[in-house]
């Protein structure tokens, strides 16, 4: 992957910061792009081989900026991982619109923008790969988690519209639905209360928490040129929770 360029969305901490490690250490060149400009900056010097962006996914003008600087730091990007997200928990009929908005922002317009502003480079290219990072909530819902929920189950259906549109062009369009990942965002949750640690890994049939190397592994593989005839589908790595 050394001539290749991606972007990986949220990629300072997390599932999406051990995405830009693996990738960087496959060869690629890796532009972190998060909210957080000063953590993107350190994960990425923390890399080497990696840039780092503030940016935010729902805000179109600022997405295309840090797209047009990373096109002229690091060249036209092949490789897209859209893992920008934002939960929100609490009783449906207390869910705000304006939370409601916010995380369909973040999760799914903010998914649209990034595709939009990376496919007319590779379809240049005649070559691109895009993993968009889902959830495992989409096979069976989650009580309380609506917004997010109907957000990721919205970039599924995106996912496998933009593979069929894109087929021919090289490009392949794949989603990863995480399961129980230690993350700070789910450390976020359990701290609050709303997830049992303990009864989570005991609904999990190989018996530990998810670590997001391996969902990095799993992308490392749908964004490699051995991966050209997958496309379209949903790559779940949740420890046989769900299949």
């Amino acid at each position: 992957m050394s001539t290749r360029t991606a972007i990986v969305t949220g990629g300072a901490s997390g599932i999406g910061e051990a995405i830009s490690r693996r990738l960087a250490a496959d060869g690629a060149q890796v532009a972190i792009l998060d909210l957080n400009a000063d953590a993107a900056a350190e994960t990425a010097a923390s890399i080497g081989k990696a840039i780092g962006l503030g940016a935010d996914v729902s805000d179109r003008d600022a997405l295309d900026a840090a797209v047009a600087e990373v096109r002229g730091r690091l060249g036209a990007p092949a490789i897209l991982v859209n893992n920008a997200g934002l939960s929100a928990t609490g009783p449906f009929l207390d869910l705000t619109l304006d939370t409601w908005n916010r995380v369909l922002n973040v999760n799914l317009t903010g998914t649209f923008h990034c595709c939009q502003a990376v496919l007319p480079d590779m379809i240049d290219a005649g070559w691109g790969r895009i993993v968009n990072i889902s959830s495992s909530s989409i096979h069976s819902g989650s009580a309380g988690m609506a917004s997010y929920v109907a957000a990721k189950s919205g970039v599924v259906g995106l996912t496998k519209t933009l593979a069929l549109e894109f087929s021919k062009k090289g490009i392949t369009v794949n989603t990863i639905p995480p399961g129980f990942i230690d993350t700070p965002m789910l450390r976020d949750t359990v701290d609050r209360g709303f997830v049992d640690l303990d009864a989570q890994v005991a609904r999990t049939p190989v018996g530990r928490v998810g670590r997001p190397e391996d969902i990095a592994a799993a992308c490392a593989f749908l964004v490699s040129e051995e991966a050209g005839y997958v496309t379209g589908q949903i790559i779940g790595v949740n420890g046989g929770r769900n299949t």
